[in-house]
């Protein structure tokens, strides 16, 4: 992966993350960030 798509990936993410905040509020952050954290306890399993 080179530098400028790993920028652009990077600033895609950001911005999706700032649009659903503007759009839908950020009260659902909290269930996503418990779910992803689950996630990573369940990916760490495996390695």
């Amino acid at each position: 992966m080179t530098n400028k798509l790993a920028l652009f990936i990077g600033s895609a993410l950001i911005l999706a993350i700032v649009v659903d905040g503007l759009l839908f509020g950020t009260e659902h952050y909290v269930f996503l960030g418990k779910k992803f954290f689950a996630l990573l306890e369940w990916t760490a399993f495996w390695r």
